[in-house]
């Protein structure tokens, strides 16, 4: 600490490119070097020191020419960076002997000559700076304390603050040498009356960068992020933190960003201390990482939340351990287990902890993504592990590459956000039209502000699950409860919750997941009303999403009705031809007010229990063999309705003209190319098949 120190070393250093307000911007290499000490008790100085610097480009600017005085020449003579800095230690650690004091600190009139030229260079040079490079005073600063109505500190300069307090501008025309004689005046001055001043605002460079978590709730100041574009994709976030050397980036303030598939994009958002580390920073746009320049813009507090930001505690009690290597392994078999990972790693590569040390990354309904995370308790055991990259456990290869907090967040953020059912693509004909939404069924939405409770006690009751959503019962939204029950009218073990928004519903799910009910412990997930709705209207979960029922399902209804769940508004005004999902206590069938000349079987709602028949709205028609994700089908009405419904005029027909309404539109993907109609026939043989279908085939 300057406070504590006996000595200051005024210290100046200038590049081969730009210099002054714009030192270190263009890369540059440092060319000249000058410091004088000042003593801080008996307010002497010593021996101003001039070194010239070798660069390893051998090439000066011609501005720099002509501000520095110098020729190439000169410089090639010179010694590089490194015996320079050795020939400073040296120099200052004998005044300092000759002046019986032992300790000192470095003052400059700006921090780039530190930030930006010096801790930038011998980073990329792999140079071992001295401790003393590492803390620092900037008279400016210690002026502005002095005299706060000279002006703002950014606007400070030498010959003004010299001139402010009554000193008279330094003569000297060699560049360094002026700056240091004034530094060194303008000190003695605010040493003395009626100043007294004490240097103590020491500025410090950080050694290594803080690795950490981030939680989505803590506020960021959007004037301390920045977005770093080019990055190579193996980069790490030391990797990052080493290409902004010199400026101080917040703990865990390196984000890596992922694309669709989860692999690296080239991009990171980085966190600062301050606006002023940011703003350095963005002097570094298009400097260069190894080959590579790298692009560096602004960005926002929120993109760096969405990025780095989480709230899960099990990331956060996996990131609890400091200084530890992260590792990503990346294409595990499903069914791995944390023995045959830590197997596979070989006793060479132990992991932290154990098994303790994995975090497997799973998604809402528990399956796995074949991702994992380890931690490694040294560098050493690390490069291990990375050299079993592309090594096969089971039957698999598996990718193993270096990763970082933020990275953890962000890939557990993205598998934890996926939808819990994947929606059917928009079908290309005008949809059958059916039935506005029941009356107990939310309005669908994409807004998750639902959870889904899973591995309910089958005993359980509404209050047993208030009760086990605690303090969170107060953001449920009136008759918000919704049971779920199977094929026998039976409790299935899950509900759906409607919360008061979608910040209520995040909270639920993260605070009771696997919490204990009744000696069971709860998953709880966030989803959407639609997601919600379509599992209480039939729809069934698994890998591939919604999955219609068995062929041979039991009619359960009027053979006049047909289950389906909401779709957008019918554009053709006929009653609806879908009747909901079979409620746990149905009620006699109402005759429907949308047309009196057809009676559907509807039935009014229970209040909070669904039956869940795995209907969906292919419910009573067989379908091919094909996959939902490449197939948009629609059930068809009985021909009586649907001939009713072709028999009332449709206002917009004459304007877009569209295809006919037939039972069932079905593409085909992948057949072979010598297919033809008759082939595609014989598939579909037991089907009715439309004659127009037929001739559109040929």
């Amino acid at each position: 600490m300057a406070s504590h120190s006996d000595t200051l070393v005024v210290f100046f250093g200038a590049t081969a490119g730009a210099n002054g307000g714009k030192l270190g911007s263009d890369e540059r290499e440092i060319i000249l070097l000058v410091w004088q000490i000042v003593d801080l008790h008996e307010k002497k100085v010593g021996k101003l020191q001039r070194c010239l610097v070798k660069p390893d480009t051998l090439e000066l600017t011609d501005q720099c020419k002509e501000e520095t005085g110098l020729t190439l020449d000169e410089v090639v003579k010179a010694e590089p960076l490194d015996k320079v800095l050795q020939q400073f230690q040296q120099s200052v650690s004998s005044e300092l002997k000759c002046l019986g004091r032992s300790t000192y600190t470095l003052c400059v009139n700006s921090p780039l000559v530190i930030r930006q030229a010096l801790h930038p260079e011998a980073s990329k040079k792999n140079l071992v700076l001295p401790e003393c490079f590492f803390s620092f005073v900037d008279v400016r600063k210690e002026f502005h304390k002095c005299c706060p109505n000279a002006g703002p500190v950014q606007k400070l300069e030498l010959p003004s603050m010299l001139e402010y307090v009554g000193l008279p501008a330094v003569s000297e025309q060699l560049m360094g040498v002026r700056e240091v004689s004034s530094m060194v005046q303008l000190t003695l001055c605010i040493l003395a009356e009626p100043y007294n001043h004490k240097f103590s605002s020491v500025e410090t460079v950080k050694y290594k960068f803080d690795s950490g978590t981030c939680s989505k709730t803590e506020p960021v100041d959007s004037e301390t992020v920045i977005r770093a574009r080019g990055l190579p994709w193996q980069s790490s976030d030391q990797d990052i933190a080493r290409f902004f050397k010199g400026l101080s980036i917040a703990k865990g303030g390196v984000a890596l960003c992922l694309n669709a598939q989860g692999r690296r994009n080239g991009e990171a958002l980085v966190r600062f201390v301050n606006s002023e580390h940011r703003d350095l920073a963005l002097e570094r746009h298009k400097h260069h990482m190894g080959s590579r320049y790298i692009e560096v813009y602004k960005a926002t507090g929120e993109e760096f939340l969405k990025i780095a930001g989480g709230t899960s505690n099990e990331v956060a009690q996996f990131l609890s351990k400091e200084n530890q290597v992260i590792i990503r392994m990346r294409g595990l078999p499903f069914t791995a287990t944390p023995q045959e990972v830590l197997s596979f790693l070989g006793p060479e590569s132990p992991v932290t902890d154990g098994a303790e040390g994995l975090l497997f990354v799973k998604y809402p309904d528990g399956r796995p993504t074949g991702d994992a995370f380890v931690l490694f308790s040294c560098e050493e055991y690390a490069q291990n592990a990375l050299k079993k990259h592309k090594q096969i456990l089971g039957k698999r290869y598996i990718e193993l590459f270096r990763s970082t907090a933020a990275e953890v967040q962000q890939v557990l953020n993205r598998y934890m956000s996926t939808p819990l059912i994947s929606t059917l693509p928009p079908s290309p004909i005008v949809p059958v039209p059916v039935l506005a939404t029941p009356p107990f069924l939310p309005a669908a939405s994409s807004t998750r502000d639902c959870v889904r409770l899973r591995g309910l006690p089958y005993t359980a009751g509404i209050e047993d699950i208030l009760e086990f959503m605690g303090e969170h019962t107060v953001d449920i939204k009136p008759h918000g409860v919704h049971m779920v029950l199977n094929q026998q009218g039976r409790p299935s073990g899950d509900a759906f919750i409607q919360m008061k928004s979608s910040d209520k519903a995040f909270m639920v799910a993260q605070k009771c997941h696997k919490k204990t009910m009744k000696d069971r412990y709860v998953e709880v997930f966030q989803c959407s009303t639609e997601e919600m709705s379509i599992v209480l209207m039939g729809g069934t979960l698994n890998r591939s999403g919604l999955s219609p029922p068995p062929c041979k399902l039991p009619c359960l209804s009027p053979p006049t009705a047909y289950a389906a769940f909401p779709t957008p508004p019918a554009i053709l005004s006929e009653a609806a031809l879908y009747q909901p999902p079979l409620l746990a206590a149905p009620r006699p069938p109402q005759t429907t007010t949308h047309s009196p000349a057809h009676t559907l079987a509807y039935y009014p709602p229970h209040p909070h229990l669904y039956m869940n028949m795995n209907m969906n709205y292919t419910a009573y028609y067989p379908s091919p063999p094909v996959s939902p994700s490449t197939v948009s089908y629609f059930a068809a009405p009985p021909g009586a309705v649907a001939a009713a419904v072709a028999a009332q005029p449709h206002p917009a027909a004459a304007a877009s003209p569209v295809l006919p309404q037939h039972g069932a539109l079905v593409r085909m993907q992948g057949l072979p190319y010598n297919t033809g109609v008759k082939d595609i026939l014989s598939f579909f043989q037991g089907y009715q098949v439309s004659t127009c279908c037929t001739e559109a085939w040929i």
